[in-house]
């Protein structure tokens, strides 16, 4: 290699420069060294057009939103005194503190986590047969001992539940592997449509077959989860491999028989994840319906906010983050034990070694 070779120098970019072109090279070599600068030019230009056409995006969404309306006052004083009708506070030797009491005083007289009449029924020494019977089986106080979270828990459980089946049965008949173009889409139209307008408008057309209250909420987050799970499930149909599938086929299998053990046996594992997932968000939906009066902590956090008891309703937001991060934490704990490749720990484990994945992930 000539000593011109020997001196060519890397560019900022990680090619050539020009004046360093590698002389003793051939000129398809040279060559190939300018195109790879001229597509990390481009590509650098690329993203600076992308950057600059995102921050003129963002600043015209910011104007539809009336941020820079003479309108929108932020008048954060305000915003500061409200919050602290939010967080009451008590005094302990000079040194204010939050008032968890204030807090729990409330939670407790609504009825928020625990309802005392129904948990009487179960919780006595000795237990009475009578008492035991009414409670699983009058009362019905599996979710109703939970008070307002029970019931909103309930809604969420019992609409995932309801949407499961046709969820299965709409993106089966979606899949184009099992229904020819366009039928497909007639299903696939329809969860469409489902998905398109929100729970809470579901439940407000719902109030007109069952009433307002919590079976209008659970009857709306069931067809929301037919939208959105059947979509999901769709997905994850049309990735399958074609191997086990044709298998099946050559083995004489009618539809069913490849639909049923080549097609949803290959799946079974995700779709229970998207299940528990959906479960997931369908609580946070139940709380959401609960806010127009139908039923649950969504009901009691629009009651006191209609009465300016912004205490009670922070207590209230305070059990609905409960609520959603231990049906978080099961459902995480409950899909991980689906996942082979990962270590399996007991919700025990998972609470008691928290603080030690903390540290350790900070010490990476």
């Amino acid at each position: 290699m000539t000593e011109s070779t020997d001196s060519a120098e890397t560019a900022s970019d990680g090619g050539v420069e020009p004046t360093r072109r590698l002389e003793s090279a051939s000129a398809k070599v040279n060559e190939q060294f300018e195109n790879i600068r001229r597509t990390r030019r481009r590509r650098a230009v690329g993203w600076v057009g992308f950057v600059v056409a995102l921050g003129f995006i963002t600043l015209q969404g910011l104007a539809a939103t009336e941020f820079f309306d003479e309108r929108t006052n932020f008048t954060w004083s305000h915003f500061a005194g409200r919050m602290g009708d939010y967080f009451p506070r008590t005094d302990v030797a000079g040194i204010p503190f939050l008032d968890i009491w204030t807090y729990w005083e409330f939670i407790s007289a609504n009825d928020l986590i625990y309802d005392a009449e129904i948990g009487g029924l179960l919780f006595q020494f000795p237990p009475n047969a009578g008492d035991l019977y009414a409670f699983f089986f009058q009362e019905m106080g599996v979710f109703a001992i939970f008070g307002e979270a029970g019931i909103t828990l309930a809604m969420g459980l019992v609409g995932t539940i309801l949407g499961f089946p046709l969820a299965l049965l709409f993106s089966v008949l979606g899949s184009e592997r099992v229904t020819p173009f366009p039928i497909n889409f007639i299903f696939r139209g329809i969860m469409s449509f489902i998905r398109a307008i929100p729970a809470i408008i579901w439940a407000l057309i719902f109030v007109a077959l069952v009433g307002l209250g919590a079976a209008a909420a659970t009857l709306a987050i069931a067809l929301n989860t037919i939208g959105n799970l059947g979509r999901l499930f769709v997905e994850e149909l049309e990735e399958l491999e074609d191997g086990p599938i044709e298998a099946m086929r050559t083995t004489g299998a009618n539809k069913p028989q490849v639909v049923f053990f080549g097609m949803l046996s290959q799946v079974k594992t995700s779709f229970i994840a998207w299940t528990l997932y959906i479960f997931e968000i369908n609580v946070r939906s139940a709380v959401t319906v609960g806010v127009i009066g139908a039923g649950g902590l969504g009901a009691v956090v629009a009651t006191q906010e209609a009465r300016l008891v912004f205490e009670n309703m922070m207590a209230t937001l305070f059990v609905i983050f409960v609520l959603i991060f231990l049906v978080e934490l099961f459902s995480q704990r409950l899909r991980a034990r689906l996942r082979s490749n990962q270590e399996k720990k007991s919700i025990y484990q998972l609470i008691v070694g928290f603080p030690q994945r903390m540290a350790d992930s900070i010490i990476r």
